[in-house]
Formats: structure tokens, sequence, C-alpha cells
């Protein structure tokens, strides 16, 4: 059966209401995306931050009174808004696995891919990492996520502990795990990114017993390496804890900071590590170093 597929733009200011309107009228699923190209940041707990202009688009039934429908809406909306209603007729598929066809393996570096769970490792002698999309963040298609698998996969943690702070679907600690890690700790502020990182690990078939997930509140030992992907303001302000977090020499691999923050979180560690130079990647940068004696 095909579907309707009717698409506004939309205010912030304006998200809640138009939300409630589709599915009052009927909306058997809604989408929100942004309408531009405005960056959302890994929300703090409580915090649900919405882009400034979005598009909200409603999915009804095909035997919906499509004449009538958008009655209610030119009545009910600002005029504006109303003038930017795009309808189209979509075919019928399986809604919830439809977006898994944009995803494809990976390859970062020499040997490391990410490859979705519903598809065939494109080298099976690789060190190759199965993933699902899902509700926490991270499937290496972001750049910052990429930099530092592209740096984990040239510097292998073997043999070494590591804790992955701010770890989100779990990537970047699976990653060092499968490129020699002995011991893994895995931190973050949100229990559905923990949860989703237990179910990577799980999937990947490493053993708990290797495994540490916690929130950032646990008592942690210093570790070889501390890897964040996370965001410049918090990094600069968790500069004291990472410093005691990482051994004398260990290594340090920060991202999740655009280029004109970089000097800050240089500014931050410098004093207790030997930074590389910074690495950019698509607007985003990677900062690494040791920690000195």
């Amino acid at each position: 059966m095909p579907w309707w597929n009717l698409s506004l733009h939309c205010g912030r200011d304006l998200l809640e209401a138009t939300e409630a309107l589709l599915l009052e009228l009927g909306a058997q699923a809604i989408d929100i995306r942004d309408a531009g190209d405005e960056p959302l940041f890994e929300p703090l707990p409580g915090q649900q931050p919405l882009w400034s202009e979005s598009v909200i688009t409603g999915l009804f039934d095909h035997g919906t009174d499509l004449e009538a429908l958008q009655d209610r809406l030119a009545r009910q909306l600002p005029a504006k808004q109303f003038a930017s209603l795009q309808v189209r007729e979509l075919a019928d598929q399986v809604w919830e696995r439809a977006h898994l066809q944009h995803y494809h393996p990976l390859r970062f570096g020499k040997k490391l891919w990410i490859v979705p769970s519903w598809h065939r490792p494109p080298d099976p002698d690789a060190c190759n990492i199965l993933l699902d999309p899902g509700v926490a963040f991270g499937t290496g298609s972001h750049p910052t996520t990429a930099l530092c698998l592209e740096y984990l996969d040239a510097h292998p943690p073997q043999g070494q502990a590591v804790i992955d702070y701010g770890c989100g679907s779990g990537i970047l600690a699976i990653a060092a795990h499968r490129l020699g890690a002995t011991s893994i700790t895995a931190i973050d502020i949100d229990p559905q990114a923990l949860e989703a990182t237990r179910q990577n690990a799980e999937r990947n078939g490493i053993d708990s017993d290797r495994w540490r997930i916690s929130l950032p509140d646990a008592d942690l030992p210093p570790a070889d390496w501390l890897i964040a992907n996370i965001l410049s303001g918090p990094l600069v302000e968790l500069e004291e804890r990472f410093h005691q977090l990482v051994r004398p020499g260990g290594r340090l691999l920060l991202s999740g900071i655009l280029p004109q923050q970089a000097e800050a979180v240089v500014s931050a560690y410098a004093p207790h590590f030997d930074l590389d130079a910074v690495t950019i990647d698509r607007d985003w940068c990677r900062i690494s170093g040791r920690r000195k004696p």
C-alpha cells in the first residue's frame, strides 16, 4: 500500500505544535531533520537540542482525504509555514529497515573496517567490527569518529589498557580491543549509550571480563590510552581528570573539536601532554599526544 508523505519547514518555536497537529490529523510516523546544515552536538543529560530550522515530515495512510488534510493544515498553521508544504506519494516498504540501505562497510587506515551487521566483510582477514546504526552516536561515518579510527589503525594499542570517555555506540572502544588492547573501560553520561556499547561488544564476541562499562563518576585506575570524542568545552573542563587518568608516557586521543576551538584545547592540554600537530578533516579536528613524565 502506498503512503502520503507531507513535509513542512518549521522553526524551533513551532516544532512541538506542528508535530502534535500532524499526529492529531492521523500521521502514522513523524520524521524531523535539519533544514540546513546546522550541527547538533551530543546533549548533556536532560537536554533535547533542536535545529533552529527543521523539516518535519508526516507519513499518512494512502486512504487519507488529502484535500481535507491540507485544508486543516491551511487553517491551523501560519501562512508562511503552510506555503512550504510538499506532498509526495511513496511506494510501500518496510520503513523500519529502509534506512539501513544507506549504510555500507567503511575502511579506516590500512586494516580497520566498520561493517554493518547485515553485510559480509569485504576483507575477511582484516580487523572487522560489526556495528548496527542505533540511538547512540557513532557509526564511523562522521569525521570526528573517522579521525580517531584512523589514528587507532596507525597506532594499535597492543597489550595496553584503554579508556573511551564518551563512548557513544562503543565503536572506538571496540576498535581498540580488536587492535590488541588488553582491557577497555567505556564511559558515558547516557545510559542508552552504555547499553548500545554493551550490545555492540556482545555482537563482536568480546568477553565481558575484558570490559568495564560505567557512568563518569566511577573510580577509574590510570590507563595507557585515553580516547575522548566529545566536545571542546567538556574536553577543556576535563583536562585535569584526563591528566590523572593517563599514565606517564600514555597516549591521549581527542576529537569532536572545530578548527576555531583547537587552540583552546591545545592550550588546556599542553602543560601536561606533548601534543602532535592538529589534524583536520572536513572541518573537524583531532588532537593527539603523550602525557609528560
